[in-house]
C-alpha cells in the first residue's frame, strides 16, 4: 500500500516550514503567489491528499449532507438531486441519500441514520404518510438545520422550496375551460400532503372564478398507488356526470389512470376524456396518444438548487434573526408553469 504524503514531507523536500505548507495549501493571503504555486505543484507532484478527518475534527463539521426522498426512481427526485449535487459540489460538500419509499418510519430511520453520522444539514421532501413533523422539530435540539422541498410541511414553520401549486391549478381550470370541459375531476393525492391541499383549493377557486359550483363528486382519493388510482377512477366514471377531463396529481398517477381508462372502458383517451396532470416528466414527450393533454412543469433541478444554497448558508452562517429574536425563515416559491405535452419547457420564475 502506498504511503501517504505529509506536510511535513512536502515542507521538508522544499526547506520550508509546515505552517508555511499549510497555509499555501488553504489560499492563506500571507503567502505570496509564487511560493504557494511551488508548493501546490510540489504537493501534486507527491501526491499529497489532505486528511479529511482532521480537517472536519478541526473545524466541527462533516462537510456532508443527508437528503431524504420518497422514490428515487421517479425523474422528478433524481432531477432534484442534479441541482443539489451541483450546489454541494462546488462548495466541498458530500452527498448522503435515503429513500423513505413513502414510509414514515423508513424516513424517520434514515433521519436517525444522518444524525449518527453527523451530517451538517438535511434536505427532505416528505414521505406522503408523514403527518407528525416531532422528528424533524428535535433536529433543531441538535443545531442540524433543515430546509424541505416540494413535498412540504403543512405548517408554516420550516424552511422549504416548493412551486407554487394553487396558481397553476386555477390555470388548469382555464386550460380545461377554453376546451369546453365543464364535468372535470380531480384526482387527488392523500390529505395529511400539503401539496394536495394546495391542488385541491386551487381547482376549486378555479370554478368559484368561473362561477360553478361543485358538490365534490368528481374529487377522487388515491394513496399514489396503481390500485388505489383504479378504485378511485372506477368511483369517478361511475358518476352521473361523468367527466370529459381529469386532473390527476402527478404523471404516474395520470399514467395508471389512463390504463384503467383503456383496460375498463370504451372511452377514447384525449377524444372522449383528457388527463391533466404534475410533475411535467421529461419522458412524457416520447409518448403518443397515450399520454396527458397537459402536465404542470415544477422545476425539481431548480427546487433542488435553491434548497440545497439555503441550507449551506444555514450551515456557514447559522440561523437570521429579526428585531423580536425571531427566526427569520427562508420560504421560496417557484412558478409552477402548465405545458403543452408536445413543446419544450419554459422558464421558470421564482417569488420569495
Amino acid at each position: 500500500m502506498e504511503k501517504t504524503t505529509t506536510i511535513k514531507e512536502i515542507a521538508v523536500k522544499l526547506n520550508v516550514s509546515t505552517s508555511t505548507v499549510s497555509r499555501a495549501l488553504n489560499n492563506h493571503p500571507s503567502i505570496g503567489e509564487i511560493t504557494r504555486n511551488r508548493i501546490k505543484a510540489t504537493a501534486k507532484e507527491m501526491n499529497y491528499a489532505p486528511n479529511l478527518a482532521a480537517i472536519q475534527f478541526k473545524k466541527g463539521k462533516s462537510f456532508t449532507i443527508g437528503v431524504i426522498i420518497p422514490e428515487l426512481s421517479e425523474t422528478f427526485f433524481s432531477d432534484a438531486i442534479s441541482g443539489i449535487e451541483d450546489v454541494t459540489f462546488k462548495q466541498g460538500y458530500n452527498v448522503i441519500f435515503g429513500q423513505s419509499h413513502n414510509d414514515i418510519d423508513k424516513e424517520k430511520a434514515i433521519l436517525e441514520s444522518f444524525k449518527r453520522n453527523r451530517v451538517d444539514g438535511i434536505l427532505v421532501s416528505l414521505s406522503k404518510t408523514t403527518k407528525n413533523l416531532d422528528h424533524f422539530h428535535d433536529l433543531s435540539k441538535m443545531n442540524i438545520p433543515v430546509v424541505f422541498f416540494d413535498r412540504v410541511p403543512k405548517t408554516a414553520d420550516f424552511h422549504y422550496v416548493k412551486s407554487d401549486l394553487y396558481k397553476v391549478s386555477v390555470e388548469i381550470i382555464n386550460f380545461l375551460w377554453e376546451k369546453n370541459h365543464r364535468n372535470i375531476a380531480l384526482l387527488k393525492g392523500p390529505n395529511c400532503m400539503a401539496s394536495t391541499n394546495e391542488r385541491m383549493k386551487g381547482v376549486l377557486d378555479g370554478f368559484i372564478k368561473k362561477r360553478v359550483k361543485t358538490d365534490g363528486s368528481l374529487f377522487g382519493i388515491t394513496d399514489l398507488t396503481k390500485e388505489g388510482t383504479f378504485i378511485a377512477m372506477k368511483d369517478i366514471l361511475s358518476q352521473k356526470n361523468r367527466p370529459t377531463a381529469i386532473i390527476a396529481f402527478n404523471d404516474f398517477v395520470a399514467l395508471d389512470a389512463m390504463e384503467y381508462i383503456q383496460a375498463f372502458t370504451s372511452l377514447k383517451i384525449n377524444k372522449d376524456i383528457v388527463i391533466v396532470s404534475y410533475a411535467n416528466n421529461p419522458l412524457l414527450k416520447y409518448l403518443k396518444v397515450f399520454k396527458p393533454a397537459a402536465s404542470v412543469e415544477q422545476f425539481p433541478y431548480l427546487q433542488g438548487e435553491k434548497a440545497t444554497s439555503i441550507l449551506l448558508d444555514l450551515i456557514n452562517n447559522g440561523q437570521k434573526l429579526d428585531e423580536k429574536g425571531n427566526i427569520i425563515l427562508n420560504q421560496i416559491i417557484i412558478d409552477a408553469e402548465l405545458v403543452d405535452t408536445s413543446k419544450s419547457y419554459a422558464s421558470p420564475a421564482v417569488a420569495v
